[in-house]
């Protein structure tokens, strides 16, 4: 029987952390491929190219500088092809950049190929709402694509230190490959099916991830912030009841859930925009190109397309801390309103449908 071919896409420090445990974890395998291209996006790095640099010296020294490759990891500088041969296609890129490298890959992959996604992040919808990174690899490939996310912070990961990931794949005959080439001795992976669930955690976390570091730079107290925390969590809950009914209330417990969103309301570029919007008084516009150079503000655009979607159900006072967000990004809304909604906050949940599952 062949071997399943491994590729990644991407180079940068989360690419480069994963393919170092993908690396380590094929090369004593009967079943996996232990070569593994890494498509690298080519440019130059103190005189050199950045591939070239990878696969003499087996470190990225632009990303990753002081943590060593396996020798089994081939940097190459065509996506197509690294990705033309492979079984399971690893993206680790820019949600930006999604839609032209499928645009590129289209037609040249293995049509039995399965994608897995390591990217947190979406795109806008024609209709106002986002679209999961997911969801837009599999409409433009033509294939399966499965998630991996979670409490998992690449140079933590790197340092060997224990982390989270939950893996949502959508094939069960992945289930384990999936699980065995991203684990380590320090890196926990659960595999569900309930991959939308998954993906969904980490785009909503950004939101309560946003008023987190707006308690942060009001220096409100500690149980503030938690009370901002279990509120979000609770609208998390809700939105996904409403928005993606059939997920399952397990996965919420899982690292993409609440392992993730509390991580993310106290080491997250989005925590850090809202404190210096806080304490600067600058306009988001602004501060983003400052504080996080190269990366969207996704607390305040999902707080957007979250308002649009609440907005046309008519649920907006069903969810007062995404709605508060919201109106506090725009300016609609002093920053003490902020306080004010969890004060005010019904207890009640709503859920329409009851979907879910234990």
């Amino acid at each position: 029987m062949d071997k399943i071919i491994i590729c990644i896409i991407g180079s940068g420090n989360w690419a480069t952390t994963i393919a170092r445990n993908v690396g380590r974890n094929v090369m004593n395998s009967q079943t996996l491929e232990e070569k593994i291209p890494m498509y690298v996006y080519e440019e130059i790095f103190e005189g050199r190219k950045l591939t070239e640099i990878i696969n003499t010296t087996h470190i990225n020294s632009k990303y990753m500088p002081n943590f060593e490759l396996p020798p089994n990891i081939v940097a190459v500088d065509d996506i197509v092809t690294t990705a033309r041969d492979a079984d399971i296609i690893i993206f680790a890129i820019p949600p930006t950049f999604v839609s032209s490298c499928c645009k590129t890959l289209l037609g040249k992959v293995k049509p039995t190929a399965h994608a897995v996604s390591l990217i947190k992040g979406f795109e806008r919808g024609d209709d106002g709402q986002f679209v999961l990174i997911s969801q837009i690899i599999m409409r433009q490939l033509k294939i399966p694509c499965s998630v991996l996310v979670g409490c998992n912070l690449a140079y933590e990961l790197a340092h060997d230190h224990f982390a989270e990931g939950t893996v949502g794949c959508r094939d069960q005959k992945y289930f384990r490959v999936l699980h065995d080439i991203f684990k380590s001795p320090t890196f926990r992976v659960v595999v569900t099916e309930d991959a939308d669930c998954v993906e969904i955690c980490s785009t909503l976390r950004n939101i309560i991830a946003f008023a987190a570091g707006c308690s942060d730079g009001m220096e409100l107290n500690e149980n503030t912030k938690g009370g901002i925390i279990r509120r979000g969590f609770l609208e998390m809950l809700q939105f996904v009841d409403v928005f993606y009914p059939g997920c399952r209330m397990g996965t919420f417990f899982e690292s993409c859930g609440i392992s993730d969103l509390v991580t993310s309301c106290y080491a997250n570029r989005n925590r850090k925009l809202a404190e210096a919007f806080v304490k600067t008084g600058k306009p988001l516009s602004e501060l983003e190109h400052i504080i996080i150079p190269g990366h969207e503000p996704l607390g305040p655009v999902t707080a957007e397309l979250v308002h649009h979607m609440l907005k046309k159900k008519g649920l907006e006072d069903k969810f007062p801390l995404f709605t508060a967000v919201y109106r506090i990004c725009t300016g609609d809304y002093p920053l003490q309103r902020l306080v004010e909604t969890l004060i005010k906050a019904r207890e009640d949940i709503f859920h329409p449908l009851h979907t879910f599952q234990l």
